[in-house]
């Protein structure tokens, strides 16, 4: 890892435990590496969205602008 890169790992660390510890959310991993990565995983995020009460038709007009800018 390049001088540049300790840096940045150190405060991604911090923000997963602040999220973590503080604010209560699951970490899943470190998915860099993982194929088909996104920034925005449909699956979960149509799952959390159901579990908040949102409608079917709801969900998917909240995921759809996210498909267009992802390509």
């Amino acid at each position: 890892m390049s001088k540049i890169g300790k840096p940045e790992r150190v405060t991604q660390n911090r923000v997963i435990a602040l999220f973590r510890d503080e604010l209560d959310y699951d970490f899943l991993g470190d998915w860099e590496e993982r194929p088909n990565n996104s920034n925005i995983e449909e699956a979960y995020l149509a799952t959390w969205l159901t579990k908040q009460g949102y409608s079917p038709a709801q969900s998917s007009q909240a995921i759809q602008p996210a498909q267009a800018s992802c390509g």
